[in-house]
């Protein structure tokens, strides 16, 4: 009897979609709301970007848990409460008015946007992926690169077309009907369901040597996750500080259309650096090393726009490009770090917690950088530029002692098959 195609690919190109929606609305709708928002109800622009803070802090609260809800009622139940929760919240957002139901609505989006994002697309690539995942989440991840590319114009067209109540009624129905069919057919059948094994071997692969578990609290006692999650806090409230303020720093130098072009050439970057660090990094890697690499490109990228000075179009146009190619991969490589240094039992927890660290710190990133932009452009380079290096410092802290990763200096080959 013939061996059925390996499900694991359309698993990936299933949360390649999961992405572009939770990314397009969740994380690239909020500035656009903001917009659609002051100008239709004029209330103060304070007021709505702490509505945003809320959407960001809630889903950070609910990425928290995300795990244990994945555990109790399963990946298909959550991603699909999670379109509905975030259909309905797009439509409060919308049709708010008063304050409290803007902020109603912001609890809405945001726990639609944690079970969509970064730990949500982890938790439905991992399963079927050991040796091959970094490949399988690059491309999975690029969903979100994809989702601000397509959405962040679209809602502006859809908006002036239809209004932000129409707008927001297309988009939400579109995200719920396909999250419905996605998890019904592709995502809600694991490996043993379709009688599989991750990265479509015939048998499982021998087991490799694994960290031991570590239950309860003592995971935050760990160094591994305490610089892991430092670490990816860092990197991520440098880029969304500085890509908050980025298009406008370079429209002085670049004109309105040159500083559009900018952004979608950083976004282009990120999907290259993304998916050649996913489909070329070894097996053996030190992950964490690759980390601290990509960190140090985007310290590079920092100083490069600051030497530009807003003068130089082609020197800020390379400070874009060095910074662009590590934007995506301080989300897809966190996950590939836990894969190696966790064991199976907590890995998914471990990328849980990361993501909701990162996303309570970069929530307060557009405002912090805002006010260092009061004191003139090049604080905020200077600023992004030793959040990275930071990151990369810390990183580089938590690799395993010489004898805990033996004579090469390496870290173990990795956890168990399906770790």
């Amino acid at each position: 009897m013939p061996q059925a195609p390996f499900h694991g690919w359309r698993v990936v190109r299933a949360a390649f979609v999961v992405a572009v929606f939770g990314w397009g609305v969740g994380f690239y709708g909020p500035p656009v709301f903001l917009h659609a928002v002051h100008e239709s109800r004029g209330w103060p622009v304070p007021l709505i970007s702490a509505a945003i803070t809320a959407h960001f802090l809630f889903g950070a609260f609910v990425t928290a848990n995300l795990a244990a809800l994945h555990r109790r009622f399963g990946l298909a139940v959550v991603t699909r409460a999670a379109a509905l929760s975030a259909a309905i919240g797009l439509l409060g957002w919308a049709l708010a008015r008063e304050p409290w139901q803007l902020f109603a609505a912001a609890l809405l989006t945001g726990a639609g946007w944690s079970a969509t994002s970064g730990a949500a697309i982890n938790a439905i690539v991992a399963p079927w992926f050991v040796r091959r995942r970094p490949a399988a989440l690059s491309t999975a991840y690029n969903g979100a690169s994809v989702g601000g590319v397509v959405l962040s114009p679209l809602w502006v067209v859809l908006i002036a077309g239809l209004g932000f109540p129409g707008a927001a009624a297309v988009v939400g129905t579109a995200m719920v009907l396909a999250l419905w069919f996605l998890t019904a057919r592709i995502i809600g059948p694991g490996p043993a369901d379709l009688g599989q094994h991750p990265d479509g071997e015939a048998a499982p692969g021998p087991a490799r040597p694994a960290p031991a578990s570590r239950p309860g609290g003592s995971l935050w006692r760990s160094r591994a996750f305490a610089t892991l999650a430092v670490a990816t806090s860092l990197s991520l409230f440098a880029q969304i500080g500085l890509i908050a303020h980025l298009y406008s720093l370079l429209v002085p130098a670049l004109g309105e259309q040159g500083a559009g072009f900018a952004a979608g050439l950083a976004t282009a970057c990120a999907i290259a650096g993304r998916t050649g660090l996913g489909w070329l990094l070894p097996e053996g890697a030190d992950r964490r090393r690759a980390g601290a690499a990509n960190a140090t490109v985007q310290v590079a990228g920092s100083l490069v726009l600051l030497a530009a000075a807003g003068a130089s179009a082609p020197l800020l146009l390379l400070g874009v490009v060095l910074f662009g190619l590590g934007l995506g991969n301080a989300t897809s490589l966190p996950p590939l770090i836990a894969q190696r240094d966790f064991a199976l039992a907590d890995t998914a927890r471990v990328v849980a917690l990361v993501t909701a660290c990162s996303q309570a710190a970069y929530a307060f990133a557009p405002a912090a950088f805002g006010l260092l932009r009061d004191l003139g452009p090049a604080p905020i380079f200077v600023a992004a530029a030793a959040l990275q290096a930071a990151a990369a410092l810390v990183l580089l802290a938590g690799r395993p002692a010489p004898a805990a990763a033996g004579l090469d200096g390496r870290t173990p080959a990795g956890p168990s098959r399906g770790g």
